[in-house]
């Protein structure tokens, strides 16, 4: 029971239990009310002909209130659970308010249409009921959405988030050994390739579609390891092509040193990811790089963008190698 507590907002629950339950009680009483005016069967369903369905009051009654409820429970208790957004469990409050009372509505609509007559096949839905509740409905939920306040808990984000402080709080320099980098290739070799795989999927769209597809799908592959992600902190670099695919994991104890360059990317083996010689290279494009050699003899290139961002990426590597060295870190072979 206290882990259920732990992981749901229990004034929302009971909000969320409560209102589509005393909603559902307060059109059954409504409905009472008005029972000597209304014909019996009621009428339930209607065409461009008149009403064409009916149904016994307790039948619609009940059916009505377990409507309302139902509904309500559906979507208001999207917005009890904690490990949900904050934001995503406003809008859930918001439009479990507003379905619940349009649902009401409509079924108020229903017997409001039907009052004073004898024979319910003279009947119809009430319009300005329909229209009156359902922008108060749309209304209402919009003000709860905006006014609920999602009952934010301490999680294990907070948790990270407290340790990554206190860490940055003791070391002050942590900050500078760590350093997130996105490098891309120049925008006229996506043009490039837009041109070399997209005009010619379109020539092949009426004649072979298939092969349109796979030149689109090798075309956005390629432009998508033409990105790369490079990670650096006391750990050691980490190179991710295309933002995810890992290629490269370098703890800091094996590197020797990291000096910028500017380098060709010809030099490499070409762009994207290369293993050439005892050589391995990630190059988006040519320019700016680092160079880092390894404690094995081997050699590694990653590209950096900028000169700047070269010069402090190269920094980093040799401060965090130097760290680890100090520290007495094993090189891994």
């Amino acid at each position: 029971m206290g882990k259920f507590r732990d992981s749901v907002d229990v004034r929302a629950l009971r909000f969320a239990i409560g209102f589509p339950l005393m909603l559902a009680a307060g059109f059954v009483v409504c409905a009472f009310l008005v029972r000597p005016d209304l014909p019996e069967p009621l009428a339930v369903r209607w065409t461009d002909a008149g009403a064409a369905d009916f149904a016994p009051f307790a039948a619609v009654t009940g059916a009505g209130a377990a409507l309302i409820v139902v509904v309500g429970w559906a979507v208001l208790l999207q917005a009890v659970p904690l490990s949900r957004p904050a934001m995503m469990r406003r809008i859930m409050m918001g439009a479990g308010l507003s379905m619940s009372l349009f649902v009401t509505t409509v079924l108020a609509a229903m017997l409001v249409g039907q009052l004073g007559l004898s024979d319910a096949r003279g009947s119809h839905v009430d319009a300005s009921v329909l229209a009156l509740g359902s922008g108060a409905a749309v209304g209402l939920g919009f003000v709860m959405g905006f006014v609920f306040k999602a009952d934010e808990r301490w999680s294990v984000d907070d948790d990270l988030a407290m340790r990554q402080a206190l860490e940055r709080e003791q070391d002050p320099d942590l900050a500078r050994d760590s350093v997130r980098l996105w490098v891309h290739a120049r925008s006229s070799i996506f043009v490039m390739l837009g041109i070399a795989t997209l005009l010619p999927s379109a020539l092949l769209t009426i004649a072979v579609p298939w092969l349109a597809v796979l030149l689109v799908t090798v075309g956005l592959l390629a432009a998508a390891f033409l990105f790369a992600r490079i990670s650096v902190d006391r750990s050691g670099l980490r190179v991710f092509a295309a933002g995810f695919v890992r290629v490269m994991d370098v703890p800091a104890a094996a590197i020797d040193a990291a000096t910028p360059r500017d380098v060709r990317a010809g030099d490499y083996g070409g762009w994207g990811y290369r293993i050439h010689g005892n050589t391995t290279a990630l190059l988006v494009s040519s320019g700016p790089a680092v160079v880092i050699d390894r404690a094995d003899g081997r050699r590694l290139a990653v590209s950096s963008g900028t000169a700047v961002s070269a010069d402090n990426l190269a920094r980093t590597l040799s401060r965090v190698a130097a760290r680890a060295r100090r520290n007495g870190e094993t090189p891994a072979v």
